[in-house]
Parts: structure tokens; sequence; C-alpha cells
């Protein structure tokens, strides 16, 4: 265990989340330590496309750490992927902080504060076994194997052992480069120095056995390059998983076979693992700019971000992407998992490629992502032998698998916590003292804009016009006297089929014209106020007539009328 005073006073932890618990995505953990607030990920998630009105994506409820910002002494992003840091930006425009990441993310991160134009966040590079003292405290960094290069589990040392993020890892024992190769030593130290609370992921919770070797796409992609020489290859992979993407581009190389890497973000991803060590040979990559429909030894790649990637390629397949021309004898490669909020998307690709007479590959329908099956959960358990251990990321069934490894291997079930987000785990002196839901998380959806603050008031009118409908009334009325001198008109879309209840809209007509009348005669007559007032005797009167909820805008024009 770590050393300290015997009778010094130990700290108060409190472990919360802020999402990423019992849903995909939006993941972010909190560890507060004496009022010092550690950050582990924000990443998004992508919604349900049948819900989404138009919205792109989903992220965190960050009002307490808004509240609290001048408590929150790091930001730790283990890696670069959309489910861990594509949030990030928005909350370093509310809580300018200090970021440490890997130096791949590091690039991807700046880029997008840029773009976004957010100021005043520090963003560190962290190597995979460095040490800092951040808010007063010893933070470990250790090397883990994951689909990003350089990504890293975080460790903080507190008066109570160490409070560890394992990270999504997976244990591969083969040859690796140094960009992913994890530390078994590194883990096995912490255990011996004392861990006092795991976090641990549960993505693959209910999955047997261990991930590796069933990660690798490889050995099915040399199968199609080998036995079609002479066929395009169009092959589609996430923008981020950078793993997946060596993994097609070593393959390609392999076989000697050209690629052209489809966006501008991917020729950018290529400088950036440059820029990390990684090259690809000059004579192997062709330019948009010379490339023709006959060349028959080429591979196309598409790396694009979560649902957008299916939109593309559904896009070439319809021959609306110039200059591709997409024949019957072209061969579509699926390297990338059908993430959630994708499924819809994806079945209308796959429904218009077989329309033109292509052929597909599933190639993931062959592996397992990559992150901790229940072998590789358990050998983190062994290791590290945390006194409290909590499950983290993923649906609850998967969360609840994952707690219910850990009482396999013994553990106490008194130890083992399933949070909800914005629930608080307290700790002090050593054990458990509170489990208290402490905070109402409301999800800020995301429509693209620049206010993404106001997204949620628009995806609210959304919902009601596209359930309930709009009804407008419109009145012109004499600008000194207030008196009605046309209408009301009353229009409506989306409520009700009007020759089955004209009498509602006469109704609502005269409520329109008697709320006027009643509000000039008693002097209380304001143009907004008078509006609202109309609104709400208007929703009353429909909700009892109709059961619906549609949207109403008053008009009231004020007419100057002729002397």
């Amino acid at each position: 265990m770590p050393t300290h005073k015997p009778n010094a006073k130990k700290e108060t932890i409190r472990i919360f989340m802020l999402g990423g618990q019992d849903e995909d995505g939006k993941n972010m953990m909190c560890i507060e330590i004496d009022g010092d607030i550690y950050v582990i990920e924000a990443g998004i998630k992508f919604p349900d496309p049948k819900e989404s009105l138009g919205i792109e994506y989903v992220i965190q409820d960050i009002s307490y750490l808004i509240e609290h910002k001048d408590r929150v002494v790091g930001v730790f992003i283990t890696h670069g992927h959309d489910d861990v840091v594509s949030a990030l930006p928005y909350l370093l425009a509310e809580v300018p902080s200090h970021v440490y990441t890997c130096p791949l993310a590091a690039r991807q991160i700046q880029k997008k504060n840029r773009q976004m134009k957010v100021k005043g966040a520090h963003i560190h590079t962290v190597k995979r076994h460095d040490i800092r003292k951040i808010g007063g405290r010893k933070v470990v960094f250790f090397p883990i194997t994951h689909a990003y290069p350089g990504t890293f589990g975080v460790a903080i040392l507190t008066s109570q052992g160490y409070i560890v993020y394992s990270g999504e890892f997976i244990e591969d024992y083969d040859d690796l480069s140094d960009n992913y190769r994890g530390s078994l030593s590194a883990l096995s130290k912490l255990g011996t120095e004392g861990v006092f609370v795991l976090l641990q992921e549960s993505k693959g919770a209910d999955r047997p056995g261990h991930t590796s070797p069933n990660h690798r796409l490889a050995p099915y992609f040399s199968q199609i390059l080998e036995q079609n020489d002479h066929r395009r290859v169009f092959v589609s992979v996430y923008l981020q998983s950078i793993y997946r993407m060596q993994e097609v581009i070593k393959t390609c190389i392999k076989y000697h076979r050209k690629m052209l890497f489809f966006t501008e973000e991917q020729q950018e991803m290529m400088e950036n693992l440059k820029a990390i060590g990684y090259e690809v040979p000059e004579e192997l990559i062709i330019d948009k700019k010379h490339f023709n429909n006959d060349l028959k030894d080429i591979v196309v790649i598409i790396a694009q971000q979560g649902p957008i990637l299916f939109r593309t390629i559904n896009n070439i397949i319809n021959n609306e992407v110039k200059p591709f021309e997409f024949h019957e004898d072209d061969i579509l490669c699926i390297a990338s998992p059908i993430v959630p909020g994708a499924e819809r998307v994806f079945s209308s690709m796959e429904n218009d490629l077989y329309k033109e007479g292509g052929e597909m590959e599933i190639l993931t329908s062959h592996t397992v992502s990559m992150h901790p099956s229940i072998e590789d959960l358990k050998m983190m358990l062994f290791l590290l032998r945390p006194k409290y251990y909590i499950p983290v990321k993923g649906q609850y069934r998967l969360l609840y698998a994952n707690a219910q490894l850990a009482m396999d291997m013994g553990y106490n079930p008194n130890n083992i916590l399933i949070l909800d987000n914005g629930q608080v785990a307290q700790f002090e002196n050593g054990r458990l003292v509170s489990c208290r839901m402490e905070m109402e998380l409301q999800e800020t959806p995301i429509d693209g804009n620049k206010d993404w603050d106001m997204a949620g008031v628009v995806l609210k009118d959304r919902e009601i016009l596209s359930t309930d409908g709009v009804i407008i009334l419109a009145v012109g009325i004499d600008a000194k006297t207030k008196k009605i001198i046309n209408g009301p008109d009353v229009q409506t879309r989306g409520l009700i089929y009007l020759r089955d209840a004209e009498y509602i809209t006469k109704d609502v007509a005269k409520i329109m014209e008697d709320t006027i009348t009643a509000d000039v005669e008693k002097k209380k007559y304001d143009n907004m106020e008078t509006r609202g007032h109309i609104r709400d005797k208007v929703t009353k009167y429909l909700l009892k007539q109709t059961k619906k909820r549609p949207m109403i805008l008053p008009v009231i024009m004020e007419i100057n009328s002729k002397k």
C-alpha cells in the first residue's frame, strides 16, 4: 500500500459518471478527491435516427463541471475515438482545463479546438509510461493495447490507495509496435502498491475467453485480395479506428495493391501517423486527381465517422460521387462495425448495393471489437486486486455481467458498485459511506450549429411538429383602437382533417377574438403577452378536443388605419 502517516486524515473520495452507464457512448467519469475533480473521457453518442430529428450526436450534461470549474484539475483522454473524445471541445469551451492525452489524439484535439475557436485549454502529450504530478497527486499513465496508437490507462494515487481506470484494452501477446504494446509489469506494480478502486469497461463482459486473436480482420481481408486480384475493392473503416486502417494498409502493401484514401481527413490522418513514425510506400498511393475507373488493382479506403460513413458509401454505390462509377464486379468490404445509431443507414446502403449488383463482404462478422472479454477483465482484476470494483461503459446487462464475473472470482458483492449516471459513490477512511443519486442529468443534443446549447429547444420543436403538427392563427387589428379589422384566419398542418372538424377552427378563431377583446377592455393588452394568453387557452382547448399538443403560433398584426 502507498505510504502515509498512520494518523493522517484520509481523503474524501467521490466517484460518479456523467455519461456512459446503461448506454453506448457519451462516456465521462469523474473522480473527486477532497474537492479536486479529475475528469476521464468526454465522448459523444449517436442517437437513434428515428428519434434524432436532425440531431447529429448527443453529449453529457456538464452543468456540475461548469458550476465547479475552478476545481477541475485535469481531463484525461485515453485515446481518440468518438465515444471518448468528441465532446471535449464543448467541455473546454465552458471549462478551460489541462488535458492529458496521447500524441495522435493531441493533434486531433488541437485541430477541433481551432475549428470551434476554443481558447484557454492546455493540451499535454502523455507518453505511455509517464508519471506526472497533477493537482498535487501522483498520476500514473500505463500502456495498454487498443485500436488506437498510444492508448493508456490512468491510476491516481490517494491516501487510500490508487484509483485506477483500466482504459479500453485487450491482451495481445504477439509482437506489437510500441504504439500498441501493453505492459503487464506496470499493472502488477500498481497491484503491489495497492489499488483502492478499479473502474473497468464492460462492452465485452458477456463474451467468453480472450478477445485476441479474434479481433484481427487482416486474415480475412487477405483472402479477398488474394482471390480477386483483378477486381476493384472498396473498404469502409471508421476514421478513428487506426488499428483497423493499418491492418488494411498493411495487407495492401503485402499484395502490392495501390491505395486511394478517399477523404481529405484520411490524408490528414496519414500525415499525423507519419509524425509518430508510421509511413506508407509513396508508390502505392494514388491521388484522387489521377484516379480513373479503368484501374482494376486499386483498393479505395473510405474512412469517416459514425453513420456518415455508410451514407457516403451509399452515394458512391448510386454513382453520386465523382469521379467514381460503381461497377457490378466491384467488391465492398465492411471493415467497420455497425455502431448504434448507424443501423438504418447501413441497411439502406446494403439494399442499394444489391440493386446495383455489387458484392459485399462484411469482414467484421468474422471479428470482435477490441474491448476486453471475460478472461481479459479477470486478468486485470487478478493483477490489480482492488478493494472496490466499479463496472463502467455499457448497457446495464453488460455492467451486471461485469459485476458477476468479479463475484465469480470471490469479490464481496458489497464492494462491487453498479452506478447510474449521476449517482455518487462516496468513500471516507477507506470504506464506502454512501451511494446516492445526486444529479438529475439531461442529455444535450447537438445539431451541428454553433449555438449548440439551443439544440434541445430546437429538437423539442421538431418533435412537436412531427407528432402533433402546427396551428397558425393570424388576425389584423387597428394599431390605435386595437379593434379587429380582419380575421382571425386559422391554418393547420398535421393536426386535423378540416372537413371532419371545421368546428375546431371556428372555436379556435373565437378564442383568439375573445381573448384580444377581453385584454383590450381590461386595458391589459400587450402584443406579446396577449399572444401568450391565446396560446395557453388554445392549448387547453385542443388538448381536450384532440388529445394533442400542436405547436401554436398566434400572429397579431397591428395595422395603421387610413385617416
